[in-house]
């Protein structure tokens, strides 16, 4: 099953399920607020109505407004290697907040008072249920699905200090979407690939069998010591090719469009602005 968070053409927002024909609308603000029912995926699967047209409607942030963002940095071997460090026993953490989310189609505003904005294609994890201090069998069990996102990075500000968190939290800059996929429909264990282009020209493809810490152990490991709840969210880290990472660094600039794609979730396609 696949489940969007769209805005319609009267400025409503609603979570929805993509079928052929367009979007469902479902009595729920956001995918997020659907997820905090009990029996969302039912409720979910067996909505019916007149799906709206993808043309009437806006994609918004798949979960908007998340109690917790978690990020795993250094989390894809040929990533830790190319930034010239070795591989974890740990995973390296980091926080966003929900104003940094923005859609699938959105512009991503340029900070000037940044002059090094790189690219991180990640995948996103989406909780279904309560986790605490879970083992990996029960972080599995509460993923609720996956989606596309983009940790657009500041790199000058992120490399300021030891703690990368002001280059990881500018308004705006995350893209979150296009769609949710249900966990029973996507196995990231399966290798799917990851990709960003920028302007056409391809800078990152992987594959997510390359993650260092895999999707149950990052949950286990972030419920050790903070709840998650239904409708928060896990990004898993990013592949080699980012920016920083090439001779001459490569950084975004007003105009490029920047495309993130997860085969068989979908493709993240926005466009840089001053």
């Amino acid at each position: 099953m696949r489940l969007a968070t769209v805005v319609t053409a009267d400025g409503r927002s609603a979570a929805a399920r993509e079928d052929a024909s367009g979007f469902l609308l479902l009595d729920a603000p956001d995918v997020g607020a659907l997820l905090r029912r009990p029996d969302w995926r039912e409720f979910a699967a067996e909505a019916d109505g007149t799906p709206l047209a993808p043309a009437e409607v806006t994609l918004a942030p798949v979960v908007t407004e998340p109690r917790k963002i978690l990020c795993a940095g250094l989390n894809y071997r040929d990533h830790i290697l190319e930034m010239g460090r070795p591989l974890p026993d740990f995973p390296t953490l980091f926080t966003k907040f929900a104003d940094t989310l923005t859609g699938a189609h959105d512009d991503i505003p340029l900070p000037a008072v940044s002059d090094r904005v790189d690219w991180e294609a990640e995948l996103a994890v989406i909780v279904g249920s309560e986790l605490v201090r879970a083992d990996e069998s029960e972080a599995a069990d509460a993923v609720a699905g996956y989606t596309v996102a983009n940790d657009v990075s500041m790199r000058d500000w992120q490399n300021r200090t030891s703690q990368w968190q002001q280059g990881k939290a500018f308004d705006r800059t995350t893209p979150l979407g296009p769609v949710m996929v249900t966990a029973d429909a996507f196995d990231p264990a399966d290798g799917a690939r990851i990709r960003t282009r920028v302007n056409g020209r391809t800078m990152q493809d992987d594959t997510l069998a390359d993650l260092v810490f895999t999707v149950p152990a990052l949950l286990a490991y972030i419920s050790t010591f903070t709840r998650l709840q239904p409708g928060d969210l896990v990004l898993t880290g990013t592949p080699g090719g980012v920016g920083a990472g090439r001779t001459p660094p490569v950084f975004l600039g007003p105009g490029d469009l920047l495309e993130t794609e997860i085969d068989g979730i979908g493709t993240l396609r926005n466009r840089l602005v001053s």
